[in-house]
C-alpha cells in the first residue's frame, strides 16, 4: 500500500526565526532597564551622571550592596524583615479564604450564587485608592471599639487579606469547575463533608492553582507601597518598598548608586521565586479553565 500523504501546512523557517527574532527583541527592551539598573548599582556616584552613559561600568564597585547593609537610612534587614512577616500573613490569608469561596461557587448549589459572584467579579475594577479612605475609617473605628491599636501596626496590611481576594477566588473556582464532581461523590460516600471533600481531594489537586495564586499575593505585597505608606506610622515598622522611597527622599542628593543596589536587592527575591516556581506557576495557568 502506498503511503499517504499527510495534508497539512509546510512551516516556513524563516518565518518561524522572525518570530523568535521578534521576540528575543521584545525580550531585551523589557530586560534593559533591570540591566541597566544592576549596571549602575556597581558603578561610582560620579559615573551614574557621566555623558555620554557607560553600560559597563568602570571601576567595578560590588561593595555598594555591602554599603546598603550598614547604611544609616537604609535598615535593609528590618524592612526585610517586616515585608516577610506581611507576606506570610498575607498569602497564607489569601490563598486559604480564595480557596474556601471558590469552592463554595463552583460546588455548592445555593439560590444567587450566580449574582454574587458577578458582584464579587465587580470588585476586582475597584482600585485601592477608591476605598483607601473608608478603609482607614473602619480601622480607626475598630481601634476605638476594641481598645487596640490598629492604624501604626500592620494588621490592616494583612487582615483584609483573610476575607478572600476577588482575582484568586475567581482564578481557583475555575480551576475547581476543571476537576470531576465524581471525585468528589466518591468522598461524600465516605463520610466526607464539604470540608473535608475541600481538604482531602480539591485542594490537594489544586496545588498549581494555589501556586499561582500565592505567588500573585506575594509579588502584590512585596511591591505594595501605598498600603504601607497609608497605615505604617514609625520608620522601624517600613517595608522594603516604603524603606527604598524613605532612603531616596532621607539622603541630600540622590546616591544613585546606592538605590540601585538597593533597588537589585528588593527585586531578586522575587525573581528567584518565580524561576523557582516556575514549571508550577506555568503548569496553573495553562491548566485554569474558563468553564463556568
Amino acid at each position: 500500500m502506498t503511503a499517504k500523504p499527510k495534508i497539512g501546512r509546510i512551516r516556513n523557517p524563516w518565518n518561524a526565526l522572525a518570530i523568535h527574532a521578534g521576540l528575543i527583541c521584545i525580550c531585551v527592551g523589557y530586560l534593559l532597564p533591570f540591566l541597566w539598573m544592576a549596571s549602575t548599582s556597581l558603578k561610582t556616584l560620579e559615573k551614574t551622571g557621566e555623558i555620554p552613559p557607560r553600560f559597563i561600568p568602570h571601576p567595578w564597585q560590588p561593595q555598594n550592596y555591602v554599603k546598603i547593609f550598614t547604611h544609616p537610612t537604609f535598615h535593609a534587614v528590618l524592612f526585610t524583615r517586616n515585608t516577610i512577616v506581611i507576606a506570610i500573613l498575607t498569602v497564607a490569608g489569601t490563598t486559604l479564604s480564595s480557596a474556601i469561596v471558590a469552592y463554595g461557587f463552583a460546588r455548592i448549589q445555593f439560590r444567587g450564587r450566580g449574582i454574587l459572584f458577578g458582584i464579587m467579579l465587580a470588585t476586582i475594577m475597584i482600585p485601592f485608592p477608591v476605598t483607601m479612605v473608608p478603609l482607614f475609617t473602619i480601622f480607626r473605628r475598630l481601634g476605638d471599639l476594641t481598645g487596640m491599636a490598629w492604624l501604626g501596626t500592620f494588621k490592616p496590611l494583612w487582615v483584609p487579606a483573610w476575607f478572600g481576594s476577588a482575582f484568586s477566588i475567581f482564578l481557583l473556582r475555575q480551576f475547581f469547575l476543571t476537576i470531576p464532581k465524581d471525585l468528589s461523590e466518591a468522598a461524600r460516600i465516605d463520610g466526607c463533608g464539604e470540608l473535608g471533600i475541600l481538604f482531602r481531594v480539591v485542594l490537594p489537586l489544586a496545588r498549581p492553582a494555589l501556586a499561582v495564586v500565592a505567588l500573585f499575593s506575594f509579588m502584590v505585597v512585596w511591591n505594595d507601597f501605598l498600603a504601607p505608606l497609608v497605615y505604617l506610622q514609625r520608620p522601624e515598622q517600613f517595608t522594603l518598598a516604603l524603606g527604598l522611597d524613605n532612603f531616596q527622599s532621607a539622603v541630600g542628593g540622590t546616591p544613585w548608586h546606592l538605590l540601585m543596589a538597593a533597588s537589585v536587592l528588593v527585586i531578586l527575591p522575587v525573581v528567584a521565586l518565580f524561576f523557582l516556581a516556575q514549571r508550577t506557576f506555568i503548569e496553573g495557568i495553562t491548566t485554569t479553565g474558563i468553564k463556568g
